[in-house]
């Protein structure tokens, strides 16, 4: 068995989220001896396709004619696409056709969470789909008390300084809109949010929130992984008000840093992370207003250790048993 991993465009998605996800699969299927390669003109028995352009639906097209079994793996979906750049609420519905095309390529289709396994079962996909983890590299993402330092040193935050971050696109599914307001009513706290994508792209709520300036508030910009490592185990409070996620991999990182996290309350995350059991959560900026008071004066309980076990069950060690499990249902179908 040999796995052709292709994902279009590959480079243009490197410091994003979904590129995250190709390097887990990756990995994983490392950790399980599985062959793959990124090479279309090698010779393969699957071919697992990341993303929904035009090239990647004529490849699965062309796969099938040579009898290979396709694998398409269900990163997006209209939800999450509705709330992000110019334009894609009006473009939404067009993009949900397209995704059920290119979806429906698949002999199986593979997405992160039993969330957006109902979304596309929704949609009428008729293709069984398997909820997978994207995963997290535990050997990478762990407690440490070094990398805390280093954060805290970086950004000359002092001992009794409470610095709240956030992971992100700068793109309004991301709620960098409520970050950046929740600084502005919270002054005493440094809010700093990593992450960048061109604001030609993004909202006019967005691009004002990322030109807002306030002596309490960081854009980061894209750093490197170490950097997230580091702010992960630095900050006291991992705050995530995404507005739709098909999972959400910062807040596994976060997780397995064993930070205390704030995340909105929404349908993604009902299942597997708890209000007040491994996270906290919070349906709007007054809410998390509260909340994030609370935390940081210590009037909530920290939950880390509970929120560990989350990261624990989501290893890419078993991401790759659970590809391998589908890669060889595909091909003794």
């Amino acid at each position: 068995m040999k796995v052709l991993l292709y994902t279009e465009g590959e480079k243009m998605f490197s410091k994003s989220g979904l590129g995250k996800a190709i390097k887990h699969q990756m990995r994983a299927l490392d950790y399980v001896n599985v062959p793959y390669t990124k090479d279309l003109k090698d010779d393969y028995d699957i071919v697992h396709i990341n993303w929904y352009g035009l090239k990647s639906y004529r490849l699965a097209k062309k796969a099938h004619k040579k009898g290979k079994k396709v694998v398409y793996h269900a990163h997006s979906t209209e939800e999450d696409f509705r709330n992000g750049f110019i334009f894609s609420k009006q473009l939404a519905p067009l993009f949900k056709k397209w995704l059920i095309k290119c979806y429906s390529q698949g002999d199986v289709i593979i997405t992160p969470t039993p969330y957006s396994k109902r979304l596309l079962e929704g949609y009428g996909i008729k293709k069984k789909i398997f909820a997978i983890s994207n995963g997290i590299e535990l050997d990478k993402f762990r407690p440490d008390k070094e990398a805390k330092e280093r954060f805290r040193k970086k950004y000359n935050l002092k001992e009794n300084d409470k610095a709240i971050i956030g992971v992100g696109l700068y793109i309004e599914r991301k709620g960098i809109v409520d970050f950046v307001e929740l600084a502005k009513k919270l002054p005493e706290y440094k809010f700093i949010w990593f992450g960048y994508s061109p604001l030609s792209a993004a909202t006019k709520n967005v691009r004002d929130a990322v030109n807002t300036k306030l002596d309490n508030l960081v854009f980061a910009g894209y750093v490197p992984q170490s950097e997230i490592i580091d702010a992960m185990n630095g900050c006291d409070l991992y705050l995530f008000p995404t507005l739709e996620e098909t999972e959400g991999i910062p807040i596994m990182e976060a997780s397995a840093c064993k930070a205390n996290a704030l995340i909105r309350d929404i349908p993604v995350f009902d299942e597997w992370l708890v209000d007040g059991k491994n996270v906290y959560k919070a349906k709007d900026i007054d809410e998390f207003y509260v909340k994030i008071k609370k935390i940081l004066n210590k009037e909530l309980p920290y939950l880390g250790e509970e929120a560990y076990k989350v990261a624990l069950d989501r290893d890419i060690k078993n991401v790759g048993k659970q590809l391998k499990e589908v890669y060889e249902e595909v091909l003794n179908k």
